[in-house]
């Protein structure tokens, strides 16, 4: 009720939340014949060069989906921090039916950043993503997740949120 009466400011708006953080949106800023069909400008267009190209799983493309699922990720539609992801090389017959039925998409493998940390004085390798938090289009802080495994995790030793310098 405070939402609706405008009582309180909640981020992310629900609203544009719902509309941008689908995985859907993704089928779409990857692929660069429709971005030219819709005439984003080439400017435009290579910005998003950068986004793994991405599809939706249903039933009839399933069968494909599986053939090239060594060089995909599996991701829900609607998930965040890494739930329910799934790297294709390691994804069993059973959770593949769950995929298959749909609700998921296929994202090309994008081999992610490492640096190098010292833990307990001996060099680690740490895969690394970046992450910029945003607001009304200007950004507030960027930052690092350094991890070993499938996925982004905060479990991993020497792991976590890390400075962008």
């Amino acid at each position: 009720a405070a939402y609706r009466d405008g009582a309180v400011v909640v981020t992310p708006n629900p609203h544009n939340h719902a509309l941008f953080s689908s995985k859907r949106n993704l089928t779409l800023l990857s692929d660069p014949a429709a971005l030219e069909a819709f005439g984003l400008p080439l400017e435009m267009r290579s910005r998003l060069a950068g986004i793994p190209r991405t599809t939706l799983v249903t039933p009839d493309n399933s069968n494909a989906a599986w053939q090239s699922r060594k060089d995909m990720f599996f991701k829900p539609l609607s998930g965040h921090g890494s739930k329910a992801v799934y790297r294709g090389d390691k994804v069993t017959k059973g959770v593949w039916a769950e995929i298959a039925r749909g609700g998921y998409v296929a994202q090309a493998f994008a081999t992610p950043g490492q640096r190098m940390i010292e833990i307990d004085g001996a060099p680690a390798p740490r895969k690394m993503d970046v992450r910029l938090y945003t607001y009304d289009g200007q950004v507030l802080l960027a930052a690092a997740r350094l991890y070993q495994g499938q996925t982004t995790n905060f479990r991993t030793p020497g792991g976590g949120f890390a400075p962008v310098l």
